[in-house]
């Protein structure tokens, strides 16, 4: 069976708040007390967002040292290691895919601040939510696999609410402000 997970976009689903909640437990009991914050991100985090039925979860962790010992743990939960970078371990469940987990960092990288101002910034501005709705529409009928031209399509637009938002270059989770602990 291939992943049609990408391929569609569906209306906004209020049980996605509940698949993160119950996700979240299984997390935290991974990630215990090297646990920082976790959020619901992407668009299945954003009321009235037309998305990708993927539940895309970020967890801040202290030390990108400890990463690579959470992967066993991952997998036994049905995660599989995508990929890696300066800024966040990547993983999928599911198949199609139901989640995105990504670990990031505190002090490294600005893979949070960004997916957290981008988030909010769309909860709170519902025409800023829409046309990037229309946007991601308009991309999928161009590529329909929900990856390459789909992806870099949405750059300038990702950039500009950023700005909106706030965004400065060599943000980090600790240089954020404000922002509380989250667990």
């Amino acid at each position: 069976m291939s992943d049609v997970s990408h391929t569609i976009h569906k209306p906004y689903q209020s049980f996605w708040v509940e698949k993160f909640e119950e996700e979240k437990i299984m997390l935290k009991e991974i990630f215990g007390d090297k646990t920082i914050a976790i959020e619901h991100i992407g668009s299945t985090s954003i009321p009235g967002l037309l998305s990708k039925p993927i539940v895309d979860i970020a967890v801040m962790i202290e030390n990108p040292e400890d990463a690579d010992s959470f992967t066993e743990p991952l997998v036994n939960l049905g995660y599989r290691f995508h990929s890696s970078s300066t800024e966040r371990y990547f993983y999928t469940k599911g198949t199609p895919i139901e989640y995105h987990v990504s670990i990031a960092y505190a002090d490294r990288g600005g893979f949070w601040p960004r997916q957290i101002l981008f988030r909010d910034y769309l909860r709170t501005n519902p025409e800023a939510r829409d046309e990037y709705a229309r946007l991601k529409e308009r991309l999928l009928q161009k590529d329909p696999t929900g990856k390459g031209e789909y992806l870099s399509g949405k750059t300038e637009f990702v950039q500009k609410i950023l700005e909106r938002a706030g965004w400065k270059e060599g943000q980090t989770y600790r240089t954020m402000l404000p922002l509380q602990k989250r667990v």
